[in-house]
C-alpha cells in the first residue's frame, strides 16, 4: 500500500499571505468607486469618492471623532461582556439540565426571533433615553449567539470524555469546568464571534434612535443633513472596528484552540 497517499498535508504554521490577499477585494472596490465617481458614471452625491470620504474622516477627527468612536466602543464592550456572560451561564444551565431546557429554551427561542428594532420602543419606555437602554439592547444582541453556541457546544461533547471525567470522580462543577467547557470551546468561540458582530449591529440600532454621541449618531446626522460622505465614513469606521474586534477574538481562538487537529485548506 502506498503510504504517501494516506498522509495528510501538514498545516502551515503561518499564513502571512492572508493579510495582503484580504486587501485585494477592498482595494479593488475603492479603485472602482474612485474611477466611477471621477468619470461621472456614479453620482457623487449618492456615492462620494473614497478620497472625499478620507478627507471627511480627517475633518471629523479634528472635531471630536475620537469621542464618538470611544462612546460606541465602550457601549459595545459593556453590552457584549454582559450579554456573553449571561449567554454562557444560561447556555450551560440549559445544556446540563433537561428540566431547564424544557422550561427556558422554548421562550428564549421565541425571543431570539424578535428583530432588534422591536425592542427599542419597549426599552425606551422602561429605561428612558440614557445609557441603560442602549447597553441592554447591545446585550440582547450578544446574548443569543453565545447562548446557542454554548448549548450546541456542550450538547455535542463526546460522551466518552464525560465518562472519563466521572471515572475520576469529578463533581458537577469540576466536570463542567475541566471537561465540558474546554470541549465545547470551538462552538463557544464561534458564538462569541457572532455575538460580537451582532453587538456592533445592535449598537447602531440603539444610537440611531436616541444618542448624542457615537457612530450611530454620525449615521443619523449624515442622513438628516444629506451628507453621504459622513454616512459612508461612519460605515467605514464601523467596518474597521468590527474587523479589529473580531480579529482579537480570532487570535484568542487560535491560541486557546491550538490543540485541535482540524482540517486546513492547503490549495492556493
Amino acid at each position: 500500500m502506498n503510504t504517501r497517499a494516506l498522509r495528510l498535508p501538514r498545516t502551515p504554521a503561518r499564513h502571512g499571505w492572508r493579510f495582503p490577499l484580504g486587501l485585494l477585494l477592498p482595494a479593488a472596490m475603492l479603485v472602482a468607486a474612485e474611477v466611477g465617481v471621477r468619470s461621472g458614471a456614479v453620482p457623487a452625491n449618492l456615492l462620494p469618492a473614497p478620497s472625499q470620504v478620507l478627507q471627511t474622516i480627517i475633518a471629523l477627527a479634528e472635531h471630536g471623532l475620537a469621542a464618538h468612536v470611544a462612546s460606541s466602543a465602550l457601549r459595545v464592550a459593556i453590552g457584549f461582556a454582559s450579554g456573553a456572560a449571561l449567554g454562557i451561564l444560561l447556555g450551560a444551565a440549559v445544556a446540563l439540565s433537561r428540566r431547564l431546557d424544557a422550561i427556558l429554551d422554548p421562550t428564549l427561542q421565541a425571543l431570539r426571533a424578535i428583530p432588534s428594532l422591536a425592542w427599542v420602543p419597549l426599552l425606551l419606555l422602561w429605561l428612558g433615553i440614557d445609557e441603560a437602554p442602549k447597553l441592554v439592547l447591545i446585550a440582547i444582541g450578544a446574548f443569543f449567539p453565545v447562548y446557542m453556541g454554548t448549548v450546541a457546544g456542550i450538547g455535542g461533547v463526546d460522551r466518552k470524555l464525560v465518562e472519563v471525567g466521572r471515572l475520576y470522580r469529578l463533581g458537577r462543577g469540576a466536570l463542567l469546568r475541566r471537561v465540558l467547557l474546554p470541549a465545547a470551546l470551538p462552538s463557544l468561540m464561534t458564538g462569541l464571534r457572532n455575538g460580537l458582530g451582532l453587538a456592533w449591529m445592535f449598537m447602531v440600532a440603539a444610537e440611531l434612535i436616541a444618542a448624542s454621541r457615537g457612530l450611530g449618531y454620525l449615521l443619523s446626522d449624515g442622513r438628516e443633513t444629506s451628507r453621504a460622505d459622513i454616512v459612508i465614513a461612519a460605515i467605514v469606521l464601523l467596518a474597521l472596528l468590527g474587523k479589529a474586534s473580531d480579529s482579537g477574538l480570532r487570535a484568542l481562538e487560535r491560541r486557546y484552540l491550538s490543540w485541535r487537529d482540524s482540517f486546513q485548506a492547503t490549495n492556493p
